[in-house]
């Protein structure tokens, strides 16, 4: 599917969706049954992400190829400094090549890891030689991506004397840190978090254990923009709990500034459209959540109010420059942006192209958020199945609640 063309939904937006579990959670839980082989995941997502990890921690081959998956790089760099006698090779696609990942590289040496750049310094590809790691103390800056957190501390009950990981500075992505350590709590493990270092006790062996995955909050934000677009809508969407290991929960909060009611039935999110509620112009820090930007900046265009959007720095070094790429697909689209290294501004306009040809840079959410437009004016998307990346039966699931 290269080109889908979406004809302007002029029927009530309605419906119920079984949406896959979370990636991130599936990453981080795929990683620790590595360790801990007695560990049995239900609700595995069934993204290309998620996919790849698995094909890569079960992989033979000593040069392994993620693509496009950030996490995927991140987390396996760390597994394989830790995998005892292994020679890999870790790559990715040209994107992938030239997103930074020197800040974990260093904190795996300072552990006493063997790495080496086999291009660019700083850059993938990576020549991991596994052994195990005898240091157990680091430093990292703590505005850095939330994933080289995530990676030290999911291989930290693995080493002798576990891991002592101190922070520089404020810290940034705090939900995703939390999501790891609690994941780590749900198989026996002890941690301390206090003040600006996080203390990780080994842990070699774990009791039997089933850890079933919630679905995907990132994946609900298309069906709350397609909600908030679209008077006296009303979407059901599982397999949801009402406290969340996710940051982009946070969604339920954010969204009823834009006019949908959240309500929890059992481990079902039923969203609605307040049409009562007259909107405000937006402002919003979005440093814990920085995934759900695109998607809301689409609906406070789509609903022509005006945001502004901090907290974005992460955005540029995602699958594409996110930022760039909004300010150009929404200004396509007739909207006026601004951007900054890490702030979205979106003036409030009244008028929406109509036919616009979406561009989608290899990235699934560009996809994804502006989908719901299609609920003002008709839309084409380009290279829509990237969508696989995150969420492969999305257009199937958008036809459902649209049609």
């Amino acid at each position: 599917m290269n080109l889908l063309k979406i004809n302007k939904i002029n029927k009530k937006v309605k419906g119920s969706v079984q949406i896959t579990g979370s990636k991130s959670e599936t990453n981080r839980l795929l990683v620790l049954q590595q360790f801990y082989p007695n560990l049995i995941i239900k609700n595995v997502s069934n993204s290309d992400d998620s996919k790849l990890m698995q094909q890569a921690l079960t992989s033979t081959s000593n040069e392994i190829n993620i693509g496009h998956a950030g996490t995927a790089m991140r987390f396996l760099t760390a597994y394989f400094a830790v995998k005892e006698n292994s020679e890999i090779i870790l790559t990715g696609s040209y994107r992938m090549k030239n997103r930074p990942i020197k800040i974990l590289v260093d904190a795996l040496i300072t552990l006493g890891a063997d790495i080496q750049y086999l291009e660019k310094e700083g850059f993938p590809p990576l020549k991991i030689y596994g052994k195990n790691l005898v240091n157990d103390f680091v430093e990292i800056n703590g505005n850095v991506s939330s994933q080289y957190v995530s990676a030290l501390l999911l291989i930290a009950p693995t080493l002798k004397n576990g891991l002592q990981l101190k922070f520089k500075g404020e810290v940034t992505s705090v939900p995703y840190i939390k999501m790891t350590l609690q994941l780590l709590v749900e198989l026996g493990v002890e941690y301390a978090w206090e003040n600006n270092i996080i203390l990780i006790q080994p842990k070699h062996k774990i009791k039997d254990k089933t850890i079933t995955v919630e679905s995907d909050w990132s994946s609900a934000s298309y069906y709350y923009s397609l909600v908030a677009l679209s008077p006296n809508s009303e979407i059901k969407l599982t397999s949801y709990n009402k406290n969340s290991l996710q940051g982009d929960s946070v969604l339920a909060t954010i969204y009823k500034n834009l006019g949908v009611e959240t309500r929890f039935e059992d481990n079902t999110l039923v969203l609605k459209n307040n049409n009562t509620l007259s909107l405000k112009p937006l402002n919003i820090n979005l440093i814990s959540a920085p995934d759900i930007a695109q998607t809301i900046a689409v609906t406070c265009f789509g609903l022509g109010i005006e945001c502004f959007l901090t907290g974005l720095h992460t955005l540029k070094i995602k699958e594409t420059d996110r930022l760039v790429a909004l300010k150009t697909e929404i200004e396509k689209l007739g909207g006026e942006v601004q951007i900054t290294s890490e702030t979205l501004y979106l003036k409030s306009s009244n008028e929406i192209k109509e036919s616009s040809s979406i561009s989608t840079y290899d990235d699934h959410r560009m996809a994804m958020a502006f989908a719901p437009l299609a609920t003002k004016v008709s839309i084409q998307i380009e290279d829509a199945n990237v969508v696989s990346k995150s969420y492969p039966t999305f257009w199937e699931d958008f036809k459902k609640v649209t049609s």
